[in-house]
Order: C-alpha cells, then sequence, then structure tokens
C-alpha cells in the first residue's frame, strides 16, 4: 500500500514564499520520477516540476526561476520550495510518484495553496 502525506500549503501575499512536503509510504518499490501537479477549478491538472531520482529536474515555464524541486531518496520525500509567489500560482498542488513494474501514477490527497495579492 502506497500513502503520499502531503503539507505547507497555506495562503500567503503576493511575494511570499512556502515550502511544500510530501512524505511517501513505499516498501515494495523503488520510486522513479517524483513531481508536484497543480489544479484551479474547472481546469485540467498540470505539471509543475518533476525531479528524478538521479536529481534531474523540470519545470513548467511560468514556475522557472521561481520555484525549485527537491528529493530526499533516504527519506522518500519531495519537496517543493516556491519564492516570488503571485495570485495565479493559487491552487490545488498535488504530489506524484511514479514507480513499480509498470512505473505507475500515485498521487497525494492535494494541499491549497492561495496567494493573495
Amino acid at each position: 500500500q502506497v500513502r503520499l502525506v502531503e503539507s505547507g500549503g497555506g495562503l500567503v501575499l503576493a511575494g511570499g514564499s512556502l515550502r511544500l512536503s510530501c512524505a511517501a509510504s513505499v516498501t515494495t518499490f523503488s520510486i522513479n520520477d517524483m513531481g508536484w501537479y497543480r489544479q484551479t477549478p474547472g481546469k485540467q491538472r498540470e505539471l509543475v516540476a518533476t525531479v528524478s531520482r538521479g536529481g534531474n529536474t523540470h519545470y513548467e515555464d511560468s514556475v522557472k526561476g521561481r520555484f525549485t524541486i527537491s528529493r530526499d531518496n533516504a527519506k522518500n520525500t519531495v519537496y517543493l520550495q516556491m519564492n516570488n509567489l503571485k495570485p495565479e500560482d493559487t491552487a490545488v498542488y498535488y504530489c506524484n510518484i511514479k514507480g513499480g513494474v509498470f512505473n505507475r501514477d500515485y498521487w497525494g490527497q492535494g494541499t491549497q495553496v492561495t496567494v493573495s495579492s
């Protein structure tokens, strides 16, 4: 059984910072990619950032230079440091991991990030 526990969301003023964390309880397979996605009402879930097991990162264009993704493989934890937040970053942020024989997706429950202007 896989469980992802997210933390760190909240309300922040524009220009502020938040740090999201996601700890994965996984015992039966190795985690490949870890990442963060976000979703607003009426829109599809979109990729924010991913990090491979080896540390290679990928960012959505609008967060480049403001967000930093990192992971601790020993703790099966992924982080998202979000700086210079903008109102358009307001969304529910979901943690994602991929792993196992078929590189299956697993999702967290989501954490709300609200940026006020």
